[in-house]
């Protein structure tokens, strides 16, 4: 499944879609910058509540398919333009984060 998919079959608001082609390969979900440093798989649906500048950072380095800010957490315009001059896929949702993740997670799987 990639990006586009996910975003064509959910209810997600789209902040910037970077490379859409991107294949997920499964959630994540973590909310601790150092430990989705460590731990986040690349290619990952990354969905968290954290709306920050370094979640970028992370998700770079990580190799995130796409960061999902879940439970109504909005990005502040100084993420919103690092996203796009990083060109990466940040995506937002009212579903908390097991909710989201479950559904990346059953989209990936049907």
């Amino acid at each position: 499944m990639t990006v586009n998919d996910l975003i064509n079959n959910s209810q997600l608001e789209v902040i910037h879609a970077g490379d859409a082609d991107a294949e997920i390969t499964t959630p994540y979900c973590c909310d601790l910058l150092s430990v989705a440093m460590g731990n986040a798989p690349a290619g990952c649906a990354w969905c968290t509540v954290m709306a920050n500048m370094n979640t970028l950072a992370v998700a770079s380095l990580a190799d995130c398919a796409c960061i999902i800010l879940c439970s109504g957490v909005n990005a502040d315009d100084n993420m919103k333009l690092k996203a796009v001059s990083q060109n990466l896929t940040l995506l937002r949702t009212d579903q908390a984060v097991f909710d989201m993740a479950l559904e990346v997670y059953n989209q990936i799987h049907a």
